[in-house]
């Protein structure tokens, strides 16, 4: 099979984010026919029906990058009890204009990791209700929340634990064949 490409969402802006490790974990884990396009939220305009006649070049860049992914990767913090409003913006942006969701039928996967102990499950099942409705199958199981704990994850994605690399090996091993199932 030739190489898959996934676009990475991660929901923090956060310099040092832990959930930016946490992608990058994932990405180590990964066998090398995955390519990894860490796509970039921070300078999105807020969404505005007044884009859906000319879409700023921004957005029109976020539309592609999800439209040229074979899958994609949401790796989110919890604000509030819920997504952060950045990456909200986001998937509004590249599922308008009506009729133009850049998301529908992309295999997707949503993890996270946060110093709480929840983890970030609520925050993951307001994703996952998202993602329902813009046609996004998201892998059901293994659930990730990642309660994370000083150097867990080096800032390379480095994971210094066996038991969290052992499981999440066991995550990227079923996401792989998750997006594969789509793409072939």
């Amino acid at each position: 099979m030739s190489q898959l490409k996934i676009a990475v969402f991660v929901g923090s802006l956060r310099k040092d984010s832990f959930n930016r490790r946490l992608a990058r974990a994932v990405e180590k884990l990964a066998p090398a026919e995955l390519t990894f396009n860490h796509v970039r939220i921070d300078d999105l305009p807020l969404y505005s029906q007044d884009f859906d006649a000319t879409y700023p070049a921004v957005a029109s860049r976020l539309k592609q990058e999800v439209e040229a992914a074979n899958g994609l990767l949401f790796v989110t913090p919890e604000y509030n009890r819920s997504i952060p409003g950045v990456l909200k913006n986001a998937i509004d942006i590249a599922s308008r204009p009506w009729g133009t969701n850049s998301f529908a039928g992309k295999p997707a996967a949503v993890i996270g990791a946060s110093i709480g102990t929840g983890g970030t499950a609520l925050a993951q099942q307001h994703l996952r209700n998202v993602l329902a409705y813009l046609d996004v199958p998201v892998l059901g199981q293994p659930e990730v929340f990642i309660h994370f704990k000083d150097e867990l994850i080096a800032e390379d994605g480095t994971i210094n634990n066996d038991g969290s690399r052992k499981f999440l090996q066991g995550f990227v091993d079923s996401y792989v064949a998750w997006v594969k199932r789509f793409a072939s």
